[in-house]
Formats: C-alpha cells, structure tokens, sequence
C-alpha cells in the first residue's frame, strides 16, 4: 500500500487520482483549500474511512502548508507519492489577455501555479525521503512548454506553468541525490471545470496514465517534462 499526498483533490483530475489510488487500495491524503465543503471527497471519505485522510491546504498560505504538513506526519511516517495538481488558469475568472493584464492577477497565478507547488514539496520533503523510492509528479501543462507557438492568451497561466516546470527540474536536481525523483507531467486537454467541455480527453484517461508514469520513473527520467502517456515535451 502506498502512501499518497494529492493537491487540488476535491475536484478534476485531483479528484480522479484521489478515486483511482484509492480503489487500488493506497492511502491518499487529499488536500483542499476547504474540505468540508467537497461533496465528492466526503462521499469518498465515507466509503474509505480507513484510508482517505482529508486536509485543509492553501498553497498560497505558508501557515496553512506548514499546518497541513504536520497533518500529513500525524497521519504516515512517510509519503511515497507527492502530486503538485492544485492549479488556477484564470484567478477570479479574470481574462488574462493583453489590455486586461494585471500585476495582482500574474502574482496571483504564479503563487497558485508555480510557487505553492515548491513551498509544498519542501514542507514535504522529509516525508518523501521516510517514503519508499518516493516519486514527486507536479501537473503542468503544454502551454508551459518555450517551444510552444504562443498566441497571446493565456499570458499569466503559460508562464505560470514554465515557471513551475523551472522549479521543479532545479528540485529535481537536487532531491534526485536524496533517494526521490521528480517529474513534471502535461496532463493532455481534459474535461474538467478548467479544461471545459469541448476538451479532447477525460480525466479518468490522464489519471492511469499518471499513476503508471509515477510507477515506472526511473532515475535517469529525474528532472523530465513528459505527457500523461510519459512521451517527451520538448522544454
């Protein structure tokens, strides 16, 4: 059985991690900014009281991921998957093209996007290295790619997500000598509140894929920027 932490799991393709790790019989802790109010983790909470930990978590909120983070210790002595999934492609729903760009609004995303996703995996860090060959699987996104035709919009969520992808493969270079490993993932156009309706794959697909990717990794994959189906993105 294996230990999971989850952001952004009340919902989307958090959610469908949370569902899938649990009917393989994993212990999944699943972080919201307000679990009480999930209807979908609560449901799922009553069907697996023995193995869904539900937590409180603002990744904007230094005191809630260090909270949560003491949560996460009272709860496993070590984690051996940490998935970065919470993410925002427009705070507020606030249009992020030009002549409605905003200095609140890039920080905002960035907070969300890229620097939250970093300040978890630090608080965490000391239970990943307690886990069993932990493995660190941050959501990203295509549009966070430098070799992406841009268009314009959206401004603040692509750099977000190359901020993010920065982040990550400079941790992975470091927590690679520590026994964990780390990769970024584009998760592929899903059907979700964020991905809308006329996206090209449901989130159930990205989410085997994902868990698949995070049981295969191997070292030399360390610091990688791959697809759901864990072909290469070019950076």
């Amino acid at each position: 059985m294996q230990r999971i932490f989850i952001t952004g799991a009340n919902r989307g393709l958090g959610l469908e991690l949370t569902r899938q790790y649990l009917e393989r019989g994993d212990q999944v802790l699943a972080a919201s900014r307000q679990p009480e109010a999930a209807r979908e983790l609560q449901a799922l909470r009553r069907q697996y009281p023995e193995r869904l930990v539900l937590l409180a978590l603002d990744v904007t909120d230094d005191a809630s991921i260090a909270a949560a983070a003491e949560a996460a210790a009272q709860a496993v002595a070590g984690l051996d998957v940490l998935l970065n999934n919470a993410g925002v492609y427009q705070p507020g729903g606030v249009a992020q093209g030009l002549g409605q760009l905003t200095a609140a609004a890039a920080a905002e995303t960035f907070r969300i996007n890229a620097v939250g996703p970093l300040l978890v995996t630090q608080a965490l860090l000391a239970l990943l290295r307690a886990g069993h060959k932990a493995r660190i699987v941050s959501i990203s996104s295509g549009l966070g790619s430098l070799t992406w035709k841009a268009s314009g919009e959206p401004y603040h969520y692509s750099a977000s997500k190359a901020a993010l992808n920065m982040y990550m493969r400079s941790l992975a270079a470091e927590v690679g000598h520590q026994g964990v490993l780390s990769v970024i993932v584009d998760p592929g156009w899903m059907r979700t509140g964020m991905g809308g309706t006329h996206a090209t794959q449901e989130p159930a697909d990205s989410a085997r894929g994902i868990i698949r990717l995070a049981e295969q990794l191997h070292a030399e994959e360390n610091g990688g920027f791959v697809t759901w189906q864990n072909q290469s993105v070019p950076w």
